[in-house]
């Protein structure tokens, strides 16, 4: 690997996924998930251990991804603008709202989108020559922050992020499938400029299904290891998630753009409810345990990360914004605060002063498995 970015622009995959949870790779040390195309990812690029998508649900997470700032600026909460699960005179602290006073006695909260001022990844990617996608599960309102191509299930120009309303595609066997076509004709068609694809896929989020053949693959091996923290149809789920990231990554090194492209692996929380266990994390997706926010992370950058390195430096979901503006050349915005720092000192393994402090903000509830709390990790 070389010390400085290669000089022309660079294209940027970043693979989001929904509540994977951070053990639930080959690379993470697991012998039940079958990730050999992640596991590839990972032993050619670095592995963060210690990275935290910026909330534990995945409505903010996804928020602070695109904006580069915590959740009380963008003030993106919960999916639904819901507080669920317990009597509201028991909430720690009330939160911001649209049209109510201080005073409001239910559990919506009518924030659940990002303000169409606040600029995005892809917003500013723009500035700098880029052309952008969005593909798969969106979750934070009806404005699509500018993204040029758009695709909530893999039909081309196909959103239903409108008027409040979210069709979500969880008990679709196919549609990460279909999302890969996509993303790998967008790739093709954009082969010559540099763009930023930004694949959210709908897995492993519940109602958990997959396809029956992979299910009965991992039943037997469930059977046979008799592991009792897995579960069979959780991991077939995970196994098209691996499909999808093998594919585009074949694409890129065909067009003989795999030199000039950094490319992200990460997931929105941490591991689902319907994992009996995220050990060795504390509890999951939901608690500010490190069961609910730390989660797997992978850059692969051929022309600054070196194969098969590690971090322990922190880092957050925050700091994408930040790292993709020094990474183009481009400035980050000045018309709102960003909270993240750059990550390409740590991507050139140079030593930096690992010493910062994260910020989480939850006041809400989540099915009675999240206490309203703020964190400040340092």
């Amino acid at each position: 690997a070389t010390d400085t970015p290669d000089p022309s622009p660079m294209n940027i995959v970043l693979f989001l996924i929904d509540d994977l949870g951070w053990r639930e790779l080959g690379c993470q040390g697991s012998t039940y998930y079958r990730t050999p195309n992640i596991d590839r990812l990972a032993a050619e690029g670095m592995v963060f251990n210690r990275f935290y998508p910026s909330a534990a649900n995945c409505a903010p997470s996804r928020a602070c991804l695109i904006t580069g700032m915590y959740t009380p600026r963008h003030h993106v909460y919960l999916p639904q603008g819901l507080s669920r699960g317990v009597d509201i005179t028991k909430m720690r602290w009330k939160v911001p709202t649209v049209g109510l006073d201080s005073t409001f006695n239910t559990f919506r909260v009518n924030v659940n989108h990002i303000a169409p001022e606040w600029i995005s990844l892809a917003e500013m990617l723009k500035k700098g020559g880029y052309i952008t996608a969005r593909l798969g599960k969106w979750h934070i309102g009806d404005d699509n922050q500018g993204f040029d191509v758009l695709s909530a299930d893999g039909t081309p120009g196909h959103i239903t992020n409108i008027n409040g309303n979210e069709k979500r595609y969880y008990r679709d066997t196919t549609v990460s499938e279909r999302l890969t076509d996509l993303a790998i004709d967008f790739i093709y068609q954009n082969k010559d400029r540099p763009f930023f694809l930004y694949l959210a896929h709908w897995e492993p989020h519940g109602p958990l299904i997959a396809r029956s053949s992979r299910i009965d693959y991992y039943t037997e091996k469930f059977d046979r290891l008799g592991n009792t923290e897995c579960n069979p149809v959780y991991a077939a789920s995970v196994e098209e998630l691996d499909v999808s990231t093998g594919r585009i990554m074949s694409m890129l090194k065909a067009l003989d753009l795999e030199e000039n492209t950094m490319v992200i692996f990460t997931s929105d929380n941490g591991g689902s409810f319907h994992m009996p266990s995220n050990y060795p994390l504390r509890a999951n997706k939901g608690t500010f345990y490190e069961g609910g926010i730390r989660t797997p992370c992978i850059i692969k950058w051929p022309a600054v990360v070196k194969p098969g390195s590690s971090t322990d430096i922190p880092a957050n979901g925050v700091d994408f914004m930040p790292t993709f503006a020094e990474m183009a050349s481009i400035p980050v915005p000045v018309s709102q605060p960003v909270d993240g720092i750059s990550l390409l000192p740590t991507l050139r393994g140079e030593q930096i002063n690992a010493d910062r402090s994260m910020f989480f903000h939850f006041p809400l509830y989540l099915d009675r498995r999240a206490v309203p709390c703020t964190v400040i990790m340092q």
